[in-house]
Formats: C-alpha cells, sequence, structure tokens
C-alpha cells in the first residue's frame, strides 16, 4: 500500500505522455510553426538561422516530439541530440537566448495545452537555452 511519502514524492499523476497529452506530432508542428514565424521577423535570431528554415523546422519539431513521449524520429534520422554541440557552430549570447527563449515561451502560451503541461514545457525551454549559451 502507498504511504503519505510516497504520494508527495511522486506529485500528482498525470494519464500518459506529455505527447500524449497534447495531442501528438501536430501539436508540436504547430508549435514549431509559430515559434519559427517569430524568429523569421526577430532581427537578433533571424542571422543565426540558415536561409531555408525548413531542415531546421523538421529538426526541432522531430526533436520535441521525441523527448515528450513520442516516436523517435529524431534518433532515426539525426542520431543522438547532443544539443549543445549541434549549437556550438552558432554564437549564442544572453541577448539570443533570451530571444529564442521570449518566443518559445509565448507560442507554449498562446497554445491550448494544459497550464501543468505548459509549465513542464517553459521550464524545460528555460534550462535548455540557458545551456546553449556558449559566448559572452
Amino acid at each position: 500500500m502507498e504511504g503519505p511519502q510516497e504520494r508527495f514524492v511522486q506529485g500528482p499523476q498525470q494519464s500518459g505522455t506529455l505527447y500524449q497529452r497534447v495531442g501528438g506530432i501536430e501539436y508540436f508542428k504547430e508549435l514549431v510553426d509559430r515559434f519559427y514565424a517569430k524568429v523569421e521577423a526577430d532581427p537578433v535570431l533571424r542571422p543565426l538561422y540558415p536561409e531555408d528554415l525548413e531542415p531546421g523546422k523538421n529538426h526541432l519539431t522531430m526533436f520535441l516530439v521525441q523527448l515528450w513521449g513520442g516516436p523517435p524520429y529524431y534518433a532515426m534520422e539525426r542520431g543522438r541530440p547532443l544539443l549543445r554541440m549541434r549549437h556550438l557552430p552558432f554564437a549564442i549570447g544572453q541577448a539570443e537566448r533570451d530571444a529564442w527563449f521570449s518566443h518559445m515561451s509565448a507560442c507554449v502560451l498562446e497554445s491550448d495545452v494544459d497550464r501543468a503541461d505548459a509549465t513542464m514545457l517553459i521550464d524545460y525551454f528555460e534550462k535548455a537555452s540557458q545551456f546553449m549559451i556558449n559566448k559572452e
């Protein structure tokens, strides 16, 4: 029988993976499309991205799908994520990180996901974006 400490440590149980709860791959495609629309108009971020944004959109979508419990499309296509290594060629300072995080968190908040799931996504994006900083 589960005691009170176990319930406290585990926290509230949500059914299924975040990938399942948000509606699967379509949610992440829409999230990434909204995010890249903001990137296209951002004078700080746009210079970091190649002219053709489609490959990056696909990579980010597949990464997020896999990260949050969906099929391992990213690993099948690109191998291990190695996020920091893959982003080292791009000069990412605090300004770039802040712009990226601002747009991504806004896109999450604009979506119709449950508050707890939005918090999980934003917390992840906050930590991951901070980890990508590679210049002063």
